[in-house]
């Protein structure tokens, strides 16, 4: 795999998040936001949520990018669509006030809440509420994986996956698969209208590059946490048989009305 944060991973997975995300959702946000917005992306990787977001929402438009990593933060800057601003800040994006969104119409993100805590949403959560600011998460993962054709392995590695992405990393215990339901539930208390909708990727290893990348990647998780399964034969087959893969993501709307 190219790694979960690399340009090429996110180049490369870009198409299919595109085609995953909920569109009802940005419908609802239409409706809801008035013009001029200000939106913070988080964690914004190469700039893809604001490539798909931005050309769907209506009026004039300030975006400001948030990553760890200059070097996404430079790409993304400089591939935003035409018509809107940009600003970029670099630094963690877990510990968010309501000071710090002050101004802020809406705050999105794509494929990030599985890697935060629970503190760390409930936190995000208040923040927003403080701001009065719409909340837009996309893609978090739900552990929901089916392959045709079905293997009799499928279901070990997919729960081996799943303990994976819960586990504990530099003392902080992740969501992983739990991320929307946290996000929904956290919400909920300060106050927000809450909507989920399923995302799911359709990939095909006939077709889509992202297939054998993401059955890289999802095994090696799955090996990481359980070193004891022996894989080498199901990926062989896997290779010589093809395969397609509806992988469960899920997309997080909440407002403040």
């Amino acid at each position: 795999m190219t790694g979960e944060f690399s340009p090429d991973w996110l180049t490369l997975r870009e198409p299919a998040d595109a085609a995953a995300r909920d569109r009802t959702l940005v419908e609802t946000l239409r409706e809801t936001l008035s013009g001029p917005l200000v939106v913070r992306d988080l964690g914004c990787g190469t700039g893809s949520m604001g490539r798909w977001l931005a050309p769907r929402l209506k009026g004039p438009q300030h975006w400001v990018l948030m990553d760890r990593d200059p070097v996404l933060l430079a790409h993304a800057e400089s591939h935003l669509p035409a018509g809107v601003t940009v600003e970029t800040r670099q630094g963690d994006v877990t510990g968010l006030t309501g000071a710090d969104l002050a101004g802020t119409s809406l705050v999105t993100c794509s494929a990030l809440l599985d890697l935060l805590t629970t503190e760390e949403v409930e936190g995000l959560a208040a923040a927003c509420a403080e701001a009065g600011a719409a909340a837009l998460f996309t893609l978090s993962v739900t552990g929901e994986v089916s392959l045709d054709p079905a293997d009799p392995l499928d279901d070990e590695v997919a729960a081996a996956f799943n303990e994976h992405q819960r586990r504990e990393s530099d003392g902080r215990r992740l969501l992983g698969p739990d991320a929307a339901d946290v996000a929904a539930a956290a919400f909920g208390k300060v106050g927000a209208t809450v909507a989920v909708r399923p995302a799911v990727w359709r990939l095909s290893s006939d077709t889509d590059p992202l297939a054998d990348e993401w059955l890289a990647g999802w095994s090696g998780a799955a090996l990481e946490q359980r070193p004891d399964l022996r894989l080498d034969e199901y990926l062989r087959r896997r290779a010589a048989d093809g395969f397609a893969a509806s992988v469960g993501h899920a997309d997080v709307l909440a407002t403040f009305v």
